[in-house]
């Protein structure tokens, strides 16, 4: 391991010190507990007169008075949490009172070796068989013996949630940890729309027209019908409330809409309002949703809202299986103005909301937990310094991993917020674009170290300065959508002081007219520095839209198509963001006051913006890169600006190259030893690159370390 590593890990031990010293109080909480007893024994003495207490609020509550009657800057309080299931029917708010101090912070945690959950959901009740005489001709008669209903009602189960364009999926279902498929045609693949009625004068947005057919893409939109092809969804119930997934127009954004009415003449849906906000579009991908008589296969599921049924075809027997439905809203566990908290080893499922929450307050951590089955962003950070979420896994969420925001955009004061050694994969489950495994909004983060992978959409959205993100992993994102990158960023000319480097980007390939990207730096992002990063098979690896002031250098580039793309879109189908149609980059720099300091002494290139050269992807440093396979480089609108604006120097292209793995057998190459198939061998691409000063990747950090 590189010496940068072990002064890192150094570094987390010595910090993580108190957190591991024997408390000094310890709580108990367990299953069979009861909020009568001390908390003081983690089980029940033989007499059955102390023990465990029984649920999280009360053992808040007595280490909240413990802290305020006992606690120095050197005790040491846990609450520490007996194996099983916990059910929160309302969020755990801490607050102020509950933390400690830098030298002694509260720690909330599993009993050694016991796996703990905290859900906010509850088991479903009993299931029995469908005898309702109307439901069963609903029903495909081969399958009314597989499908079962469970009265929620019966159950007080009374509130399912609303299913928004753009919002959460409501209330889930959970069988034995998976998430289940609401009942959808077709099953597996998607639809195509058919037709849509022309928009006549009703046009969107005229940027968006004139981007469209630049790109030969069809104009014609509706805002309200569009039609289909077949006889199927003239034969359901009116009885369902229908729902309609797709990506209705651009291939990075979906919605779901209420379906209206069908008309089995024309072949028409009527959408109900509020409509996609960019219409809907010939062609374009969508499937139909909680439909009984879709209800066909294992694992779907249905509810009648209006009489509070679900229906459910089991993938297994239910007997025994742990059944669950998601009810809270809010997060788990919400931290108001929380300083120096670790959580550790605790699993938050089966929710409708957050697993945590973290608003103000300092070091709040989340370390070796498990986030799964939520239905929004696992982790919401919000303001305060230096929270954390490390050596940590996030999966199986309906939206995104992790959100962070903090630090101070004006006085560019830096939050410290670190997201370390944690696997965050199989995000957006449910709304498929606008969730990311990260979103850095704000000054000052830092992601490290993360293995991201299996998701629709992107990996990670940067927002603000001095954003750092290294030593990561990003692998098979953006599957179902397009014009996407693994790492997306721009519209903002003053989001400056961003690294990224020593990553290892892999294997991105998705659907849609512009295909996708490994780092994104989409119209006119700006003062990046992107250095030393493995790209492999990444599309168009590295994207500059219209930027200034950014730098690519010492990355390596294998079979990418193409390794580095470059444009002043500025002075073509983008240039409407500059006749008053968009007014994001100039509004961004009055947010900042980017003429005063610190903006005008961090970053003096500013000072030309807004300006007559602001379409021009001015002062770009595209040097020392090795490219090989794939293509070098696409400079586009390449004959209305002037190259010299940029710096291109000291690139090495090789091509065609046959790969071979590492000699210490990880996956992956050292550019320091790769076969070149020429006729110089070796020598090919090993003398220039040392002639031109290249730098040893560090690939065998790059990635999850130990946990």
């Amino acid at each position: 391991m590189k010496i940068h590593v072990l002064l890192l890990a150094l570094t987390i031990v010595s910090g993580a010190a108190a957190e591991h010293r024997a408390p000094g109080t310890t709580i108990y909480v367990a299953p069979n507990g009861n909020n009568l007893w001390s908390g003081r024994l983690p089980s029940p003495n033989p007499s059955q007169t102390d023990g465990p207490v029984a649920t999280l609020d009360h053992a808040r509550a007595v280490m909240r008075r413990m802290l305020q009657s006992t606690m120095t800057q050197e005790d040491t309080f846990a609450v520490v949490i007996r194996g099983g299931t916990y059910t929160c029917p309302a969020t755990l708010r801490l607050t102020n009172e509950d933390g400690g101090t830098a030298n002694a912070p509260v720690l909330w945690t599993n009993f050694r070796g016991e796996k703990v959950r905290l859900i906010g959901g509850t088991a479903v009740p009993q299931f029995t068989a469908v005898k309702d005489s109307a439901t069963l001709r609903r029903i495909r008669p081969d399958l009314v013996a597989k499908i079962l209903q469970a009265d929620l009602r019966s159950a007080s189960i009374n509130e399912y949630g609303t299913i928004a364009p753009r919002g959460n999926a409501g209330m889930e279902l959970f069988f034995r940890g998976e998430r289940m498929q609401l009942a959808r045609w077709p099953n597996a693949e998607w639809l195509r729309i058919a037709d849509v009625p022309q928009y006549g004068d009703s046009m969107y947005h005229k940027g968006l027209d004139r981007e469209r057919r630049f790109n030969n893409v069809p104009v014609g939109r509706h805002y309200g019908r569009i039609t289909y092809d077949g006889e199927r969804p003239g034969t359901w119930s009116s009885e369902n409330d229908i729902l309609l997934h797709g990506y209705w127009t651009w291939d990075w954004s979906d919605t779901f809409q209420k379906v209206k009415k069908i008309d089995p003449v024309k072949h028409e849906i009527t959408i109900a309002e509020p409509h996609h906000g960019y219409g809907y579009t010939k062609n374009q991908r969508y499937y139909f949703l909680n439909i009984l008589e879709e209800l066909d296969t294992p694992g779907e599921w249905y509810i009648d809202r209006k009489k509070g049924l679900l229906f459910f075809y089991p993938p297994a027997p239910v007997e025994r299986a742990t059944i669950e439905v998601s009810l809270l809203e809010e997060p788990i566990i919400q931290c108001d103005s929380t300083s120096y908290f670790i959580l550790r080893g605790i699993s938050l499922e089966s929710s409708r909301g957050n697993g945590i929450r973290m608003i103000g307050g300092r070091s709040v951590i989340a370390d070796h937990c498990t986030f799964r089955n939520l239905g929004s962003d696992a982790v919401a950070v919000e303001r305060g310094k230096e929270h954390a979420v490390r050596n940590s896994e996030i999966e199986y969420v309906a939206r995104g991993g992790i959100y962070l925001a903090g630090g101070n955009r004006l006085t560019l004061e830096p939050s410290g917020h670190v997201v370390f050694n944690t696997a965050i994969h199989h995000y957006s489950r449910w709304l498929r674009t606008g969730g990311y495994a990260v979103v850095m909004d704000g000054v000052g983060h830092r992601v490290e170290h993360c293995l991201i992978h299996d998701a629709p959409f992107e990996g990670l959205y940067i927002k603000g300065n001095d954003h750092l993100v290294e030593y990561n992993e990003i692998h098979s994102v953006m599957q179902e959508s397009g014009d996407a990158g693994a790492i997306h960023t721009g519209r903002d000319w003053t989001w400056r002081g961003n690294v990224v480097r020593y990553n290892y980007f892999h294997d991105l390939k998705g659907p849609g007219l512009h295909g996708v990207m490994g780092m994104y730096m989409d119209d006119w992002a700006s003062g990046f520095t992107v250095f030393g990063n493995v790209f492999y098979r990444a599309g168009r690896a590295t994207l500059i839209g219209g930027g200034r002031d950014n730098t690519v250098e010492n990355n390596l580039y294998v079979e990418c198509s193409p390794s580095i793309h470059l444009d002043a879109r500025g002075l073509s189908w983008a240039g409407y963001y500059f006749d008053g149609t968009y007014n994001y980059l100039f509004e961004g720099l009055n947010a900042v006051h980017h003429t005063l300091p610190p903006y005008s002494t961090r970053y003096p290139e500013l000072a030309s913006l807004p300006g007559p050269t602001a379409q021009l992807p001015m002062h770009n440093r595209i040097i020392r890169n090795a490219s090989m396979g794939g293509r070098w480089m696409d400079i586009y609108d390449y004959l209305q600006f002037d190259k010299s604006i940029c710096t291109f120097k000291d690139n090495v292209v090789a091509d065609p190259i046959v790969l071979r793995r590492r000699a210490d057998g990880q996956q992956g190459w050292d550019p320091y030893y790769l076969d070149i198939d020429t006729k110089e061998g070796y020598v090919a691409i090993r003398q220039p690159l040392a002639k031109v000063g290249f730098k040893r990747l560090p690939f065998g950090e790059m990635g999850l370390l130990r946990r």
